[in-house]
């Protein structure tokens, strides 16, 4: 009776603890999706806060700076959203009168353009047997689809103002009231774990900040490389494509690469050669392995120790979540979150996770020699 019984006691243990693995497995689950919902229908009000708040620890040091030197901190604060509203301006000035100067050429594009698809046209006619008609008719059939594309452009316009309107305000209340929320989310934790969390709000206050700060340098570099490889090609608005370039580095991966491909074709509809295209390609392809093997390890460093795979998974999450801005806060909240996972003990495996893999990378002596001169010069 007895030896019979100890198989079956340690059959229903057995049974209860994968019982409770199991439950404990789908709790998480159900909690992540909880997660995320609640980021997706809240995004209305979280969205600008979250972006408010990455943008805010850009400026952290130069408010504190002002601060320093017996400046007020209200005049301080306003001065750091005075300086970003400038940033923005300029860059929209220079945009529009780009976009100007592209406009007056618009009546010469929009012929080349019609020539352009007289030539697909012809092209599907001869090799796909549809005629022009029948190309025109599928066309008209799309109409909704992008009629409705430009609705919801248009209809946007509007929450991005008030948006934008929410964002300098949240950014003036978080560098204002900084301290309270520090020591409120210190307070948070127990008192064995606060010099924890202390450390957790300063370390991802600094990486958001340098992960920014990187990423505009990058940005200006980019703008001044791809201006160069541009104006000696003799693309049109040279100026113009490359600030576009140049911003769309805010979309890891694809952002340049959508750039360039929009620099590719309004140039096709200018008329451009085959070499002058051949040429943007091989820019962007130049610029990409400088930016890869100088300009990011020396600007933007490790601050970010997110690996690739990881990356890509954050900006679709992002993207699905909160759209575009979502892309663009999706790298420093996903850097943010490691340094949390870091700091616990129980989620330091996730850490390890999504964390870099350490390889060892075997440079050129070339490409140190050139870091070493560009570091000279960033610095």
């Amino acid at each position: 009776m007895g030896q019979g019984f100890r198989p079956l006691t340690f059959m229903f243990i057995k049974y209860k603890l994968m019982t409770i693995t199991a439950s404990s497995f789908i709790k998480k689950l159900l909690v992540l999706f909880l997660v995320f919902a609640g980021l997706y229908f809240a995004k209305e009000f979280l969205m600008p806060l979250a972006i408010a708040g990455v943008i805010a620890t850009l400026f952290l040091p130069y408010s504190r700076w002002m601060e320093s030197k017996k400046v007020p901190k209200g005049l301080a604060v306003l001065i750091c959203l005075i300086v970003l509203l400038l940033v923005i301006a300029g860059i929209s000035t220079l945009l529009g009168w780009q976009i100007f100067e592209l406009a007056n050429d618009f009546e010469l594009i929009k012929q080349r353009a019609i020539e352009q698809t007289d030539r697909i046209q012809q092209y599907i006619l001869l090799h796909f047997g549809m005629s022009a008609k029948n190309q025109v008719e599928a066309i008209k059939e799309q109409q909704p689809f992008f009629a409705g594309i430009i609705k919801s452009l248009a209809g946007s316009l509007t929450n991005v103002f008030t948006n934008f309107i929410l964002i300098l305000v949240y950014i003036f209340c978080i560098l204002f009231y900084r301290g309270h929320i520090k020591n409120f989310l210190i307070k948070l934790s127990p008192p064995a774990q606060q010099k924890n969390m202390e450390k957790i709000v300063s370390s991802s206050t600094r990486v958001s900040q340098h992960y920014l700060l990187g990423l505009s340098k990058m940005i200006v570099l980019l703008w001044i490389m791809y201006f160069i490889g541009f104006t000696i090609l003799g693309v049109k608005n040279a100026l113009f494509f490359a600030v576009l370039c140049g911003l769309l580095e805010v979309i890891p991966f694809l952002g340049n690469i959508i750039g360039t491909t929009l620099t590719i074709l309004v140039a096709a509809v200018n008329g451009a050669s085959l070499p002058m295209l051949g040429g943007i390609a091989i820019t962007y392809g130049i610029v990409q392995l400088i930016q890869g093997w100088i300009l990011e390890p020396l600007i933007v460093g490790t601050q970010v120790k997110i690996n690739p795979f990881t990356t890509i998974i954050a900006l679709v999450i992002g993207e699905l979540i909160w759209g575009i801005p979502g892309i663009f806060i999706a790298i420093p909240l996903i850097a943010i979150l490691k340094i949390v996972f870091d700091h616990v003990e129980s989620l330091k495996p996730f850490g390890y996770l999504i964390g870099e893999v350490e390889t060892i990378k075997n440079e050129p002596v070339i490409i140190k020699k050139i870091k070493k001169q560009v570091k000279k010069l960033i610095n």
